[in-house]
C-alpha cells in the first residue's frame, strides 16, 4: 500500500512559515517566470495561489501526498480555474520521483525532507530521502536554487542529505532567507 499522509495542512505560519516565506522570497527579488518544483503544497495551496495571483507569472508545479490537499486543489480549481493555467499539484509519493517525467526548474522547495519516509516506502522500492533530492537537483537549471526548511521536524536528519547534495552534485550554500536555507547549483 502507498505510503501517504492521511492528514490536511492548513496554514499556520507560526508552526510552519516556510510556503509563505519562499512566496516573500520570490516577491522580493522579483522573480518573474520562473518554474518551480513544489514539495508538499498543504491544503492551503498559498505557494499556488500567491504566484498566479501576484502577476509573476511563475509556474508551479507542486507534489501532495495527501488525499485532503488533492481534494482541496481540485476545488481551488473548479473555483478558480485561471489558476491551472500556472499551478500544478499531483497526488503522489516523492520517493517515487521519475525523472523522465519532469521538465528543468529554475527553484527546487524541499522543505520536508525526512519527515515522511518509512519503512512502508520500502515496500515497494521507492527513493531515500538523498536519493529523491538528487533526481531534482538533476532536473535544475544551472545557477537555480534549492530551498530547505530549517524549521523542519526532519531537519536534523536533512543536513546530511544537504552535505550529499553538496558532495554529488556540487551545489553551494548561497544564504538564507528568514527561515530557509539556500543552496544553488554550479553554473
Amino acid at each position: 500500500m502507498l505510503n501517504f499522509w492521511d492528514a490536511s495542512w492548513g496554514l499556520d505560519e507560526r508552526l510552519c512559515p516556510c510556503d509563505v516565506h519562499f512566496a516573500e522570497y520570490l516577491e522580493e527579488k522579483g522573480i518573474k517566470g520562473a518554474s518551480i518544483f513544489h514539495f508538499g503544497t498543504g491544503s492551503h495551496h498559498i505557494l499556488g495561489l500567491r504566484t498566479a495571483e501576484n502577476g509573476s507569472n511563475n509556474a508551479v508545479l507542486g507534489i501532495t501526498a495527501s488525499p485532503g490537499e488533492y481534494d482541496a486543489y481540485i476545488k481551488l480549481l473548479i473555483e478558480k480555474p485561471r489558476l491551472g493555467a500556472t499551478y500544478k499539484a499531483y497526488f503522489g509519493d516523492i520517493y517515487q520521483l521519475d525523472p523522465r517525467l519532469l521538465p528543468e526548474f529554475d527553484y527546487v522547495t524541499n522543505f520536508h525532507t525526512c519527515e515522511f519516509r518509512t519503512e512502508k516506502n520500502d515496500a515497494y522500492g521507492a527513493l531515500t530521502d538523498l536519493e529523491f533530492t538528487l533526481v531534482l537537483a538533476d532536473r535544475i537549471r544551472l545557477g537555480g536554487e534549492m530551498h530547505f526548511y530549517t524549521g523542519s521536524d526532519g531537519y536534523k536528519a536533512t543536513l546530511a542529505v544537504i552535505e550529499g547534495l553538496k558532495a554529488q552534485r556540487g551545489f553551494t550554500d548561497t544564504g538564507s532567507f528568514k527561515t530557509l536555507r539556500i543552496l544553488t547549483k554550479p553554473r
